[in-house]
């Protein structure tokens, strides 16, 4: 993942109006993983990632900041 998938993710996520609980429930993760990937002190595994990207509806390149549009 790059150094832009916690500002990424956080804007997936209050784009869509959802607090980090609404985002764990839907993705199967618990809110303080959530919070650890926004802060960028935790990375997802691949298949975590992509769960994420598939939800946002952007592709992993997005995601892991390796493209600029979704």
């Amino acid at each position: 993942m790059g150094s832009d998938f916690p500002q990424r993710l956080r804007m997936l996520r209050e784009r869509r109006r959802m607090d980090r609980k609404a985002l764990s429930e839907c993705c199967g993760l618990s809110k303080n993983v959530i919070a650890r990937y926004e802060r960028g002190e935790r990375i997802p595994d691949i298949y975590t990632a992509q769960k994420i990207a598939d939800f946002f509806d952007v592709t992993l390149d997005y995601l892991a900041g390796n493209e600029k549009n979704f």
